[in-house]
């Protein structure tokens, strides 16, 4: 390999990560958008509900983001990630592995949104070092809502119960 496909190569592994780094998201209701990655953070502005925003970096509870060419963060709960699934032919074994590696063999790709979230990156020391908040706790609070309100905001949103399986390679 000579070294003008070397650093093809390299340029286009950087160009993949970058690209990786700042995912597409959507804000999934109006959200402000804070200086820091806390809510005492000043707002610089706020963000319609169906913002298109990049994803920079992910931060336990709070996400820095690109939102027009402003950065800030939001909370991570306050975004969407679309997603696209594939489904295969109905070819089995080594072959559909190769086949779907190679690009061929896809019978339709469905645009779909996935509303995971989990906050990962607390360490004891953060854990340890936290402070109550009795005043964040009671505004916290004041957004629970009841099972009857629950299930008619899942019926009129069109929402359904789904079970999913775990999957070791799903861990990271």
């Amino acid at each position: 390999m000579n070294l003008r496909s070397l650093l093809a190569a390299g340029v286009l592994l950087f160009a993949a990560l970058a690209a990786a780094a700042q995912e597409q998201a959507f804000t999934n209701r109006s959200t402000e958008l804070k200086d820091r990655g806390a809510a005492e953070g000043a707002t610089l502005r706020t963000l319609p509900e169906n913002t298109e925003v990049k994803v920079l970096a992910r931060n336990g509870g709070w996400t820095r983001i690109d939102a027009g060419g402003q950065q800030g963060f939001v909370r991570v709960f306050h975004l969407r990630f679309p997603a696209v699934a594939e489904t295969g032919t109905s070819s089995s074994g080594g072959l559909s592995t190769l086949t779907s590696a190679l690009g061929f063999g896809r019978q339709r790709s469905q645009q779909t949104t996935i509303a995971t979230t989990g906050v990962r990156g607390l360490s004891p020391e953060d854990l340890k070092n936290a402070s109550p908040d009795p005043e964040e706790l009671r505004r916290m609070q004041s957004f629970r809502a009841d099972q009857a309100a629950a299930e008619r905001f899942a019926r009129d949103g069109k929402l359904f119960a789904a079970n999913v399986d775990y999957a070791e390679g799903a861990r990271r």
